[in-house]
């Protein structure tokens, strides 16, 4: 089955300085992506790029087997049949809700375009606030409008550039689900630039990791943060701690944890690895394996207590562990890794 959109080998650059390099990956009918990243890794140079908005330098966009950008020739953002909401969301002040999302419709016939304003109502749960203006309505409500307004004109592709930052982590998290269920409903294939995790687990099909211009790794978000391709991804997708750790024998690590008996052979091409250590990595308690860690600082969270340790060789790291466990500021606490990923040397930022 053809992509709706296809990537391939996409660069941009702004004058002489590379923005995204080699950047490749496809998106299918109705499937929900989202990037995620760290501010300025190229993430809205992408969706840009995707629009129209940034000719490439190289490589190709291709939009239901049409090719829409290269270096020699851009089809116009407004041909392109791509919908693009914007971080501010970009809504008139001076037009009602109603008025808001019939803005693109003004080549429908009067009855169809009322039609589609009262569908798109009903489908963000606004129709008590359609006549409305949009400095009457919460950060969420206008959040919806702005998704309304995108959709109205049923664009093939939706890009929507970190749409959710300006609200609150609670809400956030909600309103990704919500978007997600509405693009659904509509069977919108869509973008969703952010660097909240959070936001791209809750709402994307597949997650493309951006880091230094490149996509590190395009899957879904479980393989992405269960199976991250390198260290860059795994520091982007989860918290954690990376150490360095050499290889004393194939299935044996030297760490400032201590050692690392693995159960199967590490393919690395150096005897220097990185060991990328989470907290549900790290257990505390008297163990053969374990070392003494000095707790240098406890912050209470409710159902859980991120520490920070202090290493024997002076390292200091940070776990989240659950509130059973109880110890002070000062303290020495037994502690060990199970199960760390392990990456070769140079696959980190």
């Amino acid at each position: 089955m053809q992509p709706l959109l296809k990537v391939t080998d996409l660069e941009c650059r702004y004058g002489d300085k590379v923005i995204l390099e080699s950047v490749s990956f496809q998106l299918r009918e109705g499937e929900i992506a989202c990037l995620l990243g760290p501010s300025g890794c190229g993430k809205t140079t992408l969706l840009h790029a995707i629009a129209g908005f940034q000719p490439p330098s190289r490589g190709d966009i291709a939009l239901g087997g049409d090719t829409i950008s290269t270096p020699a020739a851009i089809t116009p953002p407004e041909r392109r049949q791509i919908g693009v909401i914007f971080q501010d969301y970009a809504l008139f002040p001076h037009l009602s809700l109603r008025q808001n999302i019939a803005f693109g419709l003004k080549s429908l016939p009067g009855a169809e375009r009322e039609s589609r304003v009262r569908e798109l109502l009903q489908l963000v749960h606004l129709e008590q606030q359609a006549h409305q203006y949009p400095h009457q309505l919460s950060g969420g409500q206008q959040q919806r409008v702005a998704l309304a307004r995108a959709l109205a004109p049923r664009p093939r592709l939706l890009l929507m550039d970190e749409p959710f930052s300006n609200l609150d982590t609670e809400l956030r998290r909600s309103l990704a689900a919500e978007v997600r269920h509405i693009l659904r409903e509509e069977g919108t294939a869509a973008i969703i630039v952010t660097h909240d995790r959070g936001e791209a687990f809750v709402a994307g099909d597949e997650l493309g990791v951006l880091s230094g211009g490149r996509l590190q790794q395009w899957d879904t978000p479980e393989n992405i943060y269960r199976k991250p391709a390198n260290a860059a991804v795994a520091r982007i997708v989860g918290d954690g701690n990376l150490l360095p750790g050499k290889l004393l024998e194939p299935d044996l690590i030297e760490t400032e944890m201590g050692r690392l008996q693995l159960s199967k052979a590490v393919d690395a091409r150096g005897d220097t690895l990185q060991i990328f250590v989470r907290s549900e990595d790290l257990v505390p308690g008297a163990h053969p394996d374990a070392v003494l860690a000095q707790v240098v600082e406890r912050n209470f969270l409710g159902s859980s207590v991120l520490y920070k340790f202090r290493l024997p060789a002076g390292r200091l790291i940070v776990a989240t562990l659950g509130a059973e466990f109880q110890f002070a500021p000062g303290s020495e606490v037994p502690l060990r890794m199970e199960s760390p990923m392990i990456f070769a040397e140079g696959t980190g930022e």
